[in-house]
């Protein structure tokens, strides 16, 4: 049985678990693998994998924080298998375990214990010269915004076909619940709890008094529109990655994603938790 370990190859003590962890994968009759990448900077060459070839592990251990669960989530694609986020970052909100409890959280998690939280995503299509160009899937966040001009970006935002406003701002960003924690929370918008099933709009540095955060319905479908052809140089990031932008964005539509993210929790903090130590100090 596979399990793919995602390190975040940037911090020697996560390079370090991961070395420890797949000896002891190997040793309980398990299959520990990592992308070629991966294994290379961890010296794991032995464990490489392409990313083509991942398949469908029992398991995904996510060895950071949760900027490394991101990469995890889309080295899975669709695939709905449970990631246990052994957390060696500073934030962990989306980790289910303590890295001085690595070993036994990983036999926990491979015998079915712990919970389960599904976790909504985001399903994007990028129009550009009057065709779809790309079509992408998000745990946290997709956003439109400035280009390389840096000029701002005059957008106008629709929910299921119904204009609601027109502004001029640095960007949108358009979240899941789980992602209203990280640059939607920046950018003043709300905190949802990650069991909400919606979709927040939040416009980032708008021109304008008058713009609010929108929190909009697991069914709606969001539409960020790009009407003038010299304010059309936007770029689009998913979860902090910046898709191929070639030419000029006409339009972006987000919809509740087909598939779900399973986190495994253990012995993680809970959100409530880990909101009021990380952003109520004091």
């Amino acid at each position: 049985m596979r399990v793919l370990l995602v390190p975040n190859t940037g911090n020697p003590a996560a390079r370090a678990a991961a070395v420890d962890l797949a000896a002891w994968l190997s040793t309980a009759g398990f299959e520990p693998v990592l992308t070629a990448d991966d294994a290379e900077e961890c010296e794991l060459t032995e464990c490489a994998v392409f990313p083509t070839d991942i398949g469908e592990p029992v398991l995904v251990v996510s060895l950071g924080g949760d900027g490394t669960i991101l990469k995890a989530v889309h080295l899975l694609g669709a695939a709905e298998v449970p990631i246990l986020g052994v957390n060696f970052g500073r934030l962990g909100f989306l980790t289910g375990a303590y890295a001085e409890r690595m070993r036994e959280s990983v036999e926990s998690a491979l015998a079915g214990e712990g919970r389960i939280e599904r976790r909504s995503t985001l399903a994007a299509t990028v129009t550009m010269a009057g065709r779809e160009v790309g079509r992408y899937r998000a745990l946290n966040e997709v956003y439109v915004g400035r280009g390389t001009a840096m000029r701002l970006i005059e957008a106008e935002l629709h929910v299921n076909g119904t204009l609601l406003t027109t502004m001029r701002c640095d960007g949108i960003v358009t979240a899941t619940a789980t992602g209203s924690t990280a640059y939607s929370l920046s950018a003043g918008g709300p905190i949802v709890s990650p069991d909400v099933a919606c979709t927040v709009v939040t416009p980032v540095a708008p021109h304008t008094l008058e713009t609010r955060p929108l929190v909009a319905g697991p069914s709606d479908t969001v539409e960020i529109r790009l009407p003038d052809p010299g304010r059309r140089d936007a770029c689009v990031a998913v979860d902090g990655t910046l898709t191929p932008c070639r030419r000029d964005i006409e339009a972006i539509s987000i919809a509740r994603g087909a598939d779900d993210v399973l986190l495994v929790k253990l012995d993680g903090r809970e959100f409530y938790e880990a909101v009021r130590s990380e952003f109520l100090r004091g």
